[in-house]
C-alpha cells in the first residue's frame, strides 16, 4: 500500500524499533479490510451510507522497545512491561 506521494506508511513496527514506546489505537490492517468490506456490502446492498453506524477501534496495542528507552536514560516500569501487547528487545 502507498500513500498519494508513493510512500509506503511506516507499521508499528517500523516506529517502535526507533521509539522506546508506541502506543498504537487503531486496527490492524487486516480488520480494517474486513470492516470495510463489510460496510461496502451493506451499501450495495442498498443501505444508506449516512445510516450506516459508526466504527471505532477494537483492538488495541503496545509495544516497548527497552533497548531505546535504556539508551534514553529512561527506566519502563515493571507495570508497563506487564501490560505491552510487545516488548521488542
Amino acid at each position: 500500500m502507498r500513500t498519494a506521494r508513493g510512500h509506503r506508511p511506516q507499521s508499528v513496527r517500523t516506529v517502535t524499533d526507533r521509539s522506546f514506546l508506541r502506543a498504537a489505537s487503531g486496527d490492524q490492517f487486516l480488520d480494517i479490510f474486513r470492516r470495510t468490506a463489510t460496510y461496502v456490502d451493506r451499501i450495495l446492498r442498498g443501505e444508506k451510507p449516512g445510516d450506516l453506524p459508526v466504527q471505532f477501534p477494537v483492538k488495541y496495542e503496545m509495544v516497548v522497545n527497552p533497548k531505546t528507552a535504556k539508551t534514553l536514560g529512561l527506566t519502563v516500569p515493571p507495570s508497563i512491561l506487564l501490560r505491552a501487547t510487545e516488548a521488542i528487545e
